[in-house]
């Protein structure tokens, strides 16, 4: 399929800019492996320039072309945005298709998600304007106070390739709707619809330096954008590793930090379940997207009276999947990201199949595929909770499963883990449930479901899966900041120090 991958430049201050040393990076289709198109590439003096606009944007006219504007003047910015993506979902999804090998009812999906995000964040910004002055209570009737909140300033917003233009809206959205004003820098894995976010917001007018948009390898960008002295605070979106290096160079200026980490997230599954209704969420919750999902439920723990019947119906169900150039209709499996990826994936199936596990099916690229990034799905059994598979995250089309005894037995297993993004529990019992989601150490938690995600509640983990919240209006609050302001309104002075004697 021919599709015109459009050539920009980095978004700066309103403009498209060329990068100061003029680098760019190839876009390698997944399905493919051709080069199909370029990024640029920024660098340090790039991200100097990006994040002096946004200050600049941020301080114009004392902070009433933006910051210091209503939320409804905002939120008739993030509509517009959000029309645009409506207006333009067709194109948007098949260049997110091309970009980052999802099957274009995903990538679809995914553009309804977006603008479906900003519209979420333009009525939370409307109605910020009446949480203002919200009064306090006080046990002094001398005094009266009230809270302002308050736009935190220029926030620097670091996103992943798995969702590339979603979870830019993520944070975009938010972060303009607080009123600050940002710099997203996308992977250089997937970062073509993110450009063309840029040139959405040209097009709806958004003032010059409110949303600046720089793309680039992460060390080259990422870092030197996390570590700016003039950036207030960092949303990230990504590995435990690399969010790690961001806390400790914004530990330096103690300068605020979210961090939406990786998972390895367990999903349960009772004996009293209908099967097959039970084996189609737990392929959703590890295949969807491609099995590229930080919160995939890829550890599943079945009760052991069922195991065999299940894995049975499971596998028959994973044979199903079509796997297909991304483009085609019906396709429910691509090829993951990248080169780098595939193989890394590849290497996860083996080193578990050198220690001892059982590749129960899949663990290979698929046969019909020459060309591509394309990884079958893979079921892991005979597992143990020493392994690799059992323990790291994979972020690829790859389950692993144990079994289980009790319900005691399955919390303990599902919370061995250092990460807490995600969970899930598969019963009739609804008591059961909500004794197993009170256990579960995790900041999301799905019951007979895997994976669906709305704007309007919180996201986000506990342990290495990080902190904060996304979405929802703990989303709008990761972008605020709270100001108290108290007044003394007695016409008595306030008496603590005996005045000089009248002359």
């Amino acid at each position: 399929m021919a599709i015109h991958l459009p050539i920009r430049q980095l978004f700066i201050d309103g403009e498209w800019r060329e990068p100061i040393l003029k680098k760019r990076i190839p876009i390698i289709n997944p399905a493919t492996e051709q080069i199909v198109g370029d990024i640029p590439a920024a660098t340090a003096e790039d991200v100097e320039i990006a994040v002096e606009a946004a200050r600049k944007a941020f301080s114009r006219n004392k902070g009433q072309d933006w910051p210091s504007t209503s939320g409804a003047y905002r939120a008739k910015y993030l509509r517009a945005i959000a029309a645009k993506i409506t207006e333009k979902k067709s194109e948007l999804g098949k260049l997110e298709v091309i970009d980052c090998g999802k099957p274009l009812d995903e990538a679809l999906w995914d553009m309804d998600d977006v603008a479906g995000c900003f519209e979420y964040y333009a009525d939370l910004a409307e109605g910020l304007d009446a949480k203002q002055k919200a009064p306090v209570s006080l046990p002094m009737e001398t005094f009266k106070s009230y809270v302002l909140k308050e736009p935190l300033g220029v926030v620097a917003l670091i996103t992943p390739w798995n969702y590339p233009l979603l979870m830019g809206a993520w944070k975009v959205a938010p972060a303009l709707a607080a009123g600050c004003t940002a710099i997203l820098k996308p992977s250089e894995l997937a970062s073509v619809t993110c450009l063309e976010l840029a040139e959405v917001c040209r097009e709806v007018g958004l003032p010059p330096g409110v949303l600046n948009i720089l793309t680039g390898l992460g060390t080259e960008a990422g870092a030197p954008l996390a570590s700016h002295p003039h950036v207030d605070k960092v949303a990230f979106t990504g590995s435990s590793a690399t969010g790690s290096k961001i806390m400790t160079s914004a530990a330096q200026m103690v300068k605020p930090v979210s961090m939406e980490l990786g998972g390895k997230s367990p999903i349960i599954v009772f004996e009293d379940v209908d099967i097959d209704k039970a084996v189609e969420w737990t392929l959703f919750g590890c295949f969807w997207t491609n099995g590229q999902i930080c919160s995939a439920t890829s550890r599943l723990l079945v009760h052991e009276s069922i195991a065999s019947e299940f894995l049975d119906r499971l596998v028959k169900w994973t044979k199903k999947i079509k796997i297909s150039d991304p483009f085609e209709e019906g396709c429910r499996l691509g090829p993951v990201v990248s080169g780098g990826q595939y193989e890394k994936v590849l290497e996860f199936i083996a080193t578990a199949r050198s220690e001892g596990a059982t590749i129960l099916s899949g663990g290979d690229c698929p046969k019909h595929f020459t060309k591509g990034f394309f990884v079958e799905p893979t079921i892991i059994t005979d597992v143990t909770t020493s392994m690799q598979i059992w323990r790291e995250e994979v972020f690829g089309p790859v389950l692993c499963v144990k079994t289980f005894s009790s319900e005691d037995e399955a919390i303990e297993l599902a919370n061995d883990t250092h990460y807490g993004l995600g969970a899930a529990v598969i019963s009739n019992d609804l008591e059961r449930c909500d004794r197993v989601t009170k256990a579960f150490r995790a900041g999301i938690v799905w019951i007979n479901c895997s994976q669906p995600c709305f704007c309007q509640a919180p996201w986000g983990g506990i342990k290495r899966s990080g902190f904060g919240r996304e979405l929802g209006e703990w989303g709008l609050e990761n972008y605020l900041s709270v100001k108290q302001v108290t007044q003394y309104i007695s016409d008595e002075p306030w008496g603590w120090y005996q005045s000089p004697a009248k002359l």
